[in-house]
């Protein structure tokens, strides 16, 4: 008897050990989808080293941030984000082959080309002064976009920071090559200072995005900040610091902050003046920790849907209901039926939400996201998204998200993208030109040498009144490791239609925690090159050697510069980014859309390229254009293009102009 009774305690532990033991050879057979390697040998990258400014290796490095005292037992957790990539034109050249990198190491700003830029574009690498805009050392820089913000027709840069709000780099007309003394700092938001010191809030930002949400034509731009207002890098600061309040449902952070475009002047001082829209969002929305923001047009109105990702709780879809010169967008949420988990409906999820993607997975001509999560096995296993959208068109979409309702399901599992690691930033592309996207992933978390993943699941079992409260934490300090041996992700589509992350086949599964990535066709030959950020390791750039690639379609969509200067020659290109523009493409195998991503996600912001891939498909393609003019109105032309790269001029129809 007393041998039964012992067998019988010991089957509930033996029925979780036999779970856990099918969840993980299920979860492993998932991620490592057949033909991977078959799929990989299309594939081919070569590491190439970037150029930094002169002296910049002699700069010292650090490899953990000075932070609050109250912070100082999770220093490494505080000091686990801030890299930063994005890819432009910034020459006027008319190839996406400038970079701009927040290195965590120094807590520069640098600005460089690619590997691959020919003589003409490069230039000598610098870091960005905001002099004489005011500075501490309780501030540290943690991100950087392009951007054309008084829309004058060069590329300008926007800063974002933790212990200060944002400034703008703007580019001035008398600038003949990107130099220090070619960029006028100003405040993204207004600051007197009469002491030379910073005085205003004390924003702490891990994410941007730009574009044109009231409809006006202007790149207006959203701030999503992590950290409440105070003074997490300060080491002689107040104790006026806390954690998120919970795992799942934290809603005491800095926040999301919309910006509305309201003028700007060109020049040799040019300027660009923003306004906070404070009723733009939804209040219930608008608190959470913030690590990624996206857009795209769902509906067809040329305004820009968002996608909020929030680590320790809930994501946002937010329907635009903006008119010129107001801002407003409000919650859409998915329904849920018997079958589908409370996390896997769109904005009920309570995981921790790090990057987010639009992109069109499957040839529908309706934009899906992409999401990531942290997925880690035996650790915090939740899942990435795969959001599919499951509307019949853009009315369908407009009426249902009107409604309040967010027709996407999730289905990252059926895709084999639902596990990766310990996930930030998600970008995807046809590095192929073969009309399929690839999904590339950044991954890690904290670097070290002992294991802290016991303690970090016995904080997930804590009180959510305890979570606020720093001291509550266990430590996280250097030497500690929790995620902190992931690598990049790759996922290429293979014949059985799943994804498979080919990231070792490829060379590119560098075992340190990666961040943000950028992409972008840095040579002009239609090969999509990508470029990643690392947290507290050195930058990398990925050129494209793939070898075989299909056709291309490239677009430059531009509008007519602003100012008198604007084709005054220097950093002007063809004209000012049409930001929201969209385009379906037609060939014999199905309907593909994308857009002008005037920039989204988590730290690393793509070219302003709109790019197909067409396969063997060598003859005309049907391209249906939709934009809107510097005005606000919408346009419409459906065009025959031949393959190849183009840049089109959008007013009151789409013209083909030369490159400068």
């Amino acid at each position: 008897m007393a041998y039964r009774r012992r067998i019988r305690r010991m089957v509930p532990g033996l029925v979780m050990v036999l779970v856990a033991a099918v969840l993980f050879f299920a979860t492993r057979e998932s991620v490592a989808a057949p033909d991977g390697d078959r799929a990989a040998e299309k594939y081919g990258f070569k590491e190439m080293p970037i150029a930094m400014p002169p002296g910049y290796d002699r700069l010292p490095k650090h490899s953990v941030r000075v932070v609050n005292p109250a912070y100082e037992k999770i220093r490494s957790w505080i000091s686990s984000v801030g890299a930063s990539i994005a890819m432009n034109d910034i020459t006027g050249s008319g190839r996406a082959d400038g970079m701009c990198i927040v290195d965590t190491r120094t807590d520069r700003v640098i600005v460089t080309h690619t590997p691959t830029a020919p003589a003409a574009d490069r230039f000598t690498p610098f870091l960005l002064d905001p002099a004489p805009l005011p500075m501490d050392r309780a501030m540290a820089p943690t991100g950087c976009t392009f951007g054309d913000f008084n829309v004058d027709g060069r590329m300008d840069i926007l800063a974002t920071y933790w212990g200060r709000t944002p400034i703008l780099f703007l580019a001035r007309s008398d600038g003949h090559r990107p130099a220090p003394s070619a960029y006028t700092p100003r405040e993204l938001v207004p600051s007197e200072s009469t002491d030379g010191k910073y005085n205003g809030p004390r924003w702490n930002t891990d994410t941007a995005y730009v574009g044109d949400l009231d409809g006006e034509g202007h790149p207006d731009i959203v701030i999503g900040n992590y950290f409440p207002d105070s003074d997490v890098l300060d080491p002689d600061g107040l104790k006026n610091v806390v954690m998120n309040d919970s795992l799942s449902n934290a809603k005491n952070a800095g926040g999301d902050r919309v910006l509305r475009w309201t003028g700007a002047t060109t020049g040799t001082s040019p300027t660009a003046s923003y306004t906070e829209e404070r009723q733009a969002l939804p209040y219930e929305v608008s608190t959470g920790w913030t690590l990624a923001v996206a857009g795209a047009d769902l509906t067809g109105d040329a305004r820009h849907e968002l996608y909020i990702a929030n680590d320790f709780g809930p994501d946002h879809l937010l329907y635009n209901r903006s008119a010129p010169g107001r801002i407003r967008l409000t919650e859409a949420k998915g329904e849920r039926d018997p079958d589908t988990a409370k996390s896997f409906v769109l904005g009920n999820d309570s995981f921790k939400g790090m990057g987010a993607e639009f992109t069109d997975l499957d040839h529908t001509g309706r934009f899906d996201m992409v999401v990531s999560n942290i997925t880690a096995a035996w650790g915090l296993e939740e899942s990435n998204f795969v959001w599919k959208n499951r509307a019949k068109d853009e009315k369908d979409m407009r009426t249902a998200l009107a409604s309040g309702t967010a027709p996407f399901t999730q289905e990252a599992e059926d895709y084999g993208l639902a596990w990766t690691g310990w996930n930030w930033d998600v970008k995807t592309g046809d590095f192929l030109n073969d009309g399929k996207q690839a999904v590339v992933q950044t991954d890690g978390f904290v670097k070290g040498k002992t294991d802290r993943w016991p303690w970090l699941q016995e904080m997930a079992m804590t009180n959510d009144n305890l979570l606020s409260n720093p001291a509550m934490w266990p430590n996280v300090q250097p030497g500690d490791d929790i995620a902190g041996h992931d690598a990049l992700a790759f996922y290429v589509r293979t014949a059985g239609g799943k994804f498979a992350d080919v990231s070792k086949q490829l060379g590119l599964a560098v075992k340190t925690p990666t961040r943000a990535l950028a992409t972008g066709d840095t040579t002009g030959t239609g090969r999509l090159d990508f470029a990643v950020a690392r947290q507290w390791g050195p930058p990398a750039f990925y050129a494209n050697t793939a070898p075989e690639v299909g056709e291309h379609l490239t677009l430059h969509l531009v509008r007519p510069a602003a100012g008198a200067d604007a084709k005054a020659g220097g950093l002007a290109g063809a004209g000012a980014p049409a930001y929201n523009a969209s385009v379906r493409v037609t060939t014999p195998s199905g309907t593909e859309i994308a857009q002008l991503d005037g920039g989204g996600g988590h730290g690393g912001y793509r070219s302003f390229d709109v790019r197909f891939g067409l396969g063997s498909h060598d003859g005309p393609v049907t391209a249906h254009l939709k934009w809107r003019d510097a005005h606000g109105g919408i346009h419409q032309q459906t065009r025959q293009l031949a393959p190849g790269t183009h840049t089109l001029m959008l007013t009151g129809d789409a013209q083909e102009v030369p490159t400068r």
